[in-house]
């Protein structure tokens, strides 16, 4: 029963959870603690934090981990704790799931329509200036320093950012090799 619950509850925060992992904890919250009171709010405080230290996603491990702990506290044992963690994880995807098929059936569809044309060619820009943004606000003096704070760790950090865009932009390096590079020279050279 516990199973037909989770994937429900999980189901409907992954179908009307909008705002990322973060917008989908107070929703997981009032359903585990509150509506069903699988934990207590001081275990969900606890998944929370574990959820922001592991890898991935914040709501799909808030999920994992609400759905692992809801199935151990009704004492079902450690395997039916995982399946409840796998049950609880699926529930939330699959509304996403379905709809990113929904979508690209969709799309590949429409694609060749100007309509779906033209959207697109006013969301390239928008997208190159949301990247442009993100990448100026990075450009801080935490991550940057200033020239009167600190010239070498100015130096190396702009040295670090135009080795990087031209060695992805124009000998087409791959991305994630260059993130590697950066991250071991710049432990080299500023520490």
């Amino acid at each position: 029963m516990i199973f037909l619950q989770l994937f429900i509850t999980f189901f409907e925060i992954g179908l009307f959870g909008f705002g990322g992992g973060y917008g989908m904890l107070s929703l997981i919250q009032t359903e585990v603690v509150h509506n069903h009171a699988w934990m207590s709010s001081a275990q969900f405080t606890n998944i929370v934090a574990i959820s922001q230290m592991t890898p991935g996603p914040i709501g799909i491990n808030s999920a994992t981990y609400c759905g692992y702990t809801a199935v151990k506290n009704a004492q079902m044992g450690e395997t039916m704790a995982m399946l409840g963690s796998c049950t609880a994880t699926f529930a939330l995807v699959l509304p996403s799931f379905i709809l990113m098929i929904l979508i690209a059936k969709m799309f590949l569809k429409y694609m060749d329509t100007p309509v779906v044309k033209s959207i697109f060619n006013g969301l390239r820009p928008a997208v190159v200036g949301l990247l442009a943004a993100a990448a100026l606000l990075l450009m801080d003096k935490e991550n940057f320093s200033r020239w009167d704070l600190n010239p070498w760790h100015f130096c190396i950090s702009v040295a670090l950012f135009i080795a990087t865009f031209v060695g992805t932009r124009t000998f087409r390096i791959n991305p994630i090799l260059m993130i590697c590079f950066a991250g071991f020279a710049g432990l080299l050279l500023l520490y």
